[in-house]
């Protein structure tokens, strides 16, 4: 029975646990190290041990050493970080964490939501406006309807409604504020936005999804059905 027992340990230990970032890339699917739950990688976030004993987010899963995974979720990451054992668990060997962590983690989701955009402007595939958003809904249909948190309900109801009216189902991104959103271009504030369909699709859908997950939104990622 003790046997028994050590090979099931080991086994869950193996299955949040990875070799090193080029056994990470090849995952699908891993086990969070504190709820025990299996995800998509896509959904989860990757810290290895610096070698100062430090635990340090890898949202790439580039970074070499082992790592452990974490369902990208503020909730489970506080958790990690105020308990006793914490990420020393995960690593087997003492690891600290900062009570700073989580909301540095919150910022590099966010960054990286950002950059995607930034990127997606430059290339062409960003529509920015009110009005350039609504005549750019009724060309084609669009990767992504971007709209600020803290828009103006009124202009906010416009835009979803004519995506509704023209299409079956479209993708929502309401979670960001017009500050954040206007960090992404350089600007003070954006309200409405819309990410064609392209080659940033996916790549933005990672992310905000990372982000949305993380910071345990409520708003639907589609605008005629629930999140996916």
């Amino acid at each position: 029975m003790t046997q028994s027992l050590n090979d099931t340990a080991n086994n869950e230990l193996e299955d949040w646990w990875d070799d090193g970032p080029k056994k990470a890339s090849s995952l699908r699917e891993r086990m969070c190290m504190a709820s025990r739950e299996r995800f998509p990688v896509s959904r989860m976030i990757r810290f290895v041990r610096s070698p100062d004993g430090d635990a340090v987010a890898d949202l790439t899963a580039k970074l070499p050493g082992r790592g452990v995974w974490v369902r990208s979720d503020r909730s489970v990451v506080d958790g990690l970080v105020g308990s006793k054992g914490g990420f020393s668990r995960g690593f087997k060997q003492p690891t600290t964490a900062p009570e700073t962590l989580p909301e540095q983690l919150d910022t590099m989701l966010l960054e990286r939501c950002q950059a995607t955009l930034g990127f997606a402007k430059r290339a062409g595939a960003i529509i920015l406006g009110y009005d350039q958003v609504r005549n750019e809904l009724q060309k084609r249909k669009p990767g992504w309807v971007i709209e600020a948190a803290d828009g103006a309900e009124d202009g906010r109801r416009r835009v979803i409604g004519l995506s509704v009216a023209l299409y079956d189902r479209v993708r929502l991104a309401s979670g960001l504020t017009s500050e954040e959103l206007g960090m992404a271009f350089g600007r003070s504030h954006v309200v409405h936005g819309l990410l064609r369909t392209g080659r940033f699709t996916d790549v933005w859908t990672a992310d905000y999804r990372r982000l949305y997950e993380y910071r345990q939104m409520t708003d639907s990622v589609w605008i005629s059905g629930t999140v996916e």
